[in-house]
């Protein structure tokens, strides 16, 4: 369990809120196989190999060609150094609740508690138990275009159509490839590519999708659409021919547009998660080779916000300081829904600065306060209970303190950001 607040009215909050059901509106989660069967998917991801990576392990030591025993026995001489951070706390949680595994983790004992970890001859059963354990109620998937939706219960875990591909890569062949097989057209314009992404929007809301996203670099500007200016470039990418950096630009805000007004018209959340940009460091590991532009601003979004007042926004920012500009674009477009706390900025002061702020300046019913990011559900609680404590902290602090509420008063606003926003916000489109 995750270290309750020092402050009483504090504990009182976290408590209450470690009683309830998890709503995780965004993750990466397989939902063929959920839950992990070997430690070194729980210490494969990348928060553990880029850290360990940073404190001086060798990349190589955790490539993906070595064996999943050896990449753990090489990642354990390194937690030692990596022990202050949130997210060892996130690692020893998991070690807790799920393995019975209280020991300091070393590189001495590493092999005890990876036959702990071991839930090969579990399957499914070990899914469920995690699912239970964690208490979850639902978790969003990441599911790209050509994801054949089939084989798990969508009401748990719910389909969201992750669209970046479209978008920055539809000039390469392997993605023109998939669109075509996926829907069945021989898309070869302007008028067949948006007829194949309604055949994408059509599939996925028939499976129960609940949302459609993107991550997106900081130099795109979503500006408005022209078509008569998309045609050629769209055409000759269609047709394998090159393109200039002009035509490439033009392509994706076409693109990009083009969801949107399928987001319109199938009253879907567009969640965008704005900032990253790729590869920064070739020679991370996977997963830790990518950074973010402090100049990236919402400005660019001003015309996408606009026009499509019908879609809601949840938007993520990258970056930590870029807070205090999604907290005035949420302040007054009421379309724009502050989501999460997102990657370098998922670190309990961050996530501290970004809550009070949005607390005390944007309107209670559009704020969606955490979604776990996760490979794997063994992550979804402790990074639920980080999000939690800091949750009950800022309202123990600000609201029952500062400005005199009640513990029940400050619960319900908890409930409202945890749960009832994101159930509300995500809710299945009406046929």
């Amino acid at each position: 369990m995750t270290t309750r607040p020092a402050d009483s009215a504090a504990r009182d909050l976290f408590d209450e809120m470690a009683r309830w059901p998890i709503y995780d509106p965004h993750s990466h989660i397989d939902p063929h196989r959920p839950a992990a069967r070997h430690l070194d998917e729980i210490l494969g991801y990348h928060y553990y190999t880029e850290l360990a990576h940073s404190a001086g392990m060798p990349a190589a030591l955790v490539a993906a060609e070595l064996s999943p025993d050896t990449r753990v026995a090489n990642l354990a001489g390194w937690l030692d150094r990596i022990d202050n951070t949130v997210q060892y706390s996130w690692l020893t949680e998991i070690a807790r609740t799920f393995y019975d595994f209280t020991d300091p983790i070393t590189s001495y004992n590493i092999g005890d508690l990876a036959a702990k970890a071991d839930k090969h001859s579990q399957g499914s059963a070990w899914d469920d138990r995690v699912w239970h354990a964690t208490n979850l109620e639902t978790v969003f998937l990441t599911n790209d275009f050509d994801d054949p939706l089939t084989g798990w219960d969508t009401t748990k875990f719910v389909p969201c159509l992750r669209t970046d591909d479209l978008v920055l890569k539809l000039h390469q062949p392997k993605t023109l490839e998939r669109l075509r097989k996926t829907t069945n057209l021989d898309v070869q314009d302007l008028e067949g590519l948006k007829k194949s992404i309604g055949v994408l929007f059509d599939r996925f809301v028939k499976a129960g999708a609940r949302a459609c996203a993107i991550s997106l670099p900081p130099d795109f500007s979503p500006t408005p659409a022209n078509p008569k200016l998309a045609v050629t470039p769209i055409r000759r990418a269609l047709n394998g021919l090159d393109l200039r950096p002009d035509e490439h630009e033009e392509i994706r805000r076409t693109v990009f547009w083009m969801l949107a007004e399928f987001c319109a018209d199938y009253k879907l959340p567009f969640d965008l998660m704005i900032g990253p940009i790729r590869d920064i460091y070739p020679a991370g590991v996977s997963g830790g080779r990518d950074l973010f532009d402090r100049r990236v601003s919402l400005r660019e979004y001003r015309d996408l916000f606009n026009h499509f007042s019908s879609v809601t926004f949840p938007v993520s920012t990258l970056s930590p300081d870029a807070s205090a500009e999604l907290v005035a674009y949420a302040w007054i477009f009421p379309n724009v829904v502050p989501m999460g706390h997102w990657w370098y900025s998922n670190v309990p002061t961050f996530i501290r600065a970004d809550l009070e702020a949005r607390l005390q300046a944007v309107p209670k019913t559009k704020q969606v306060g955490y979604y776990s990011d996760a490979y794997k559900l063994e992550f979804v609680l402790p990074k639920f209970n980080t999000f939690r404590k800091t949750l009950a902290e800022v309202l123990a602090e600000d609201a029952i303190k500062g400005r005199g509420w009640s513990v029940e008063r400050a619960l319900e606003l908890a409930r409202l950001v945890l749960i009832e926003n994101p159930k509300r916000i995500f809710a299945r489109p009406a046929s």
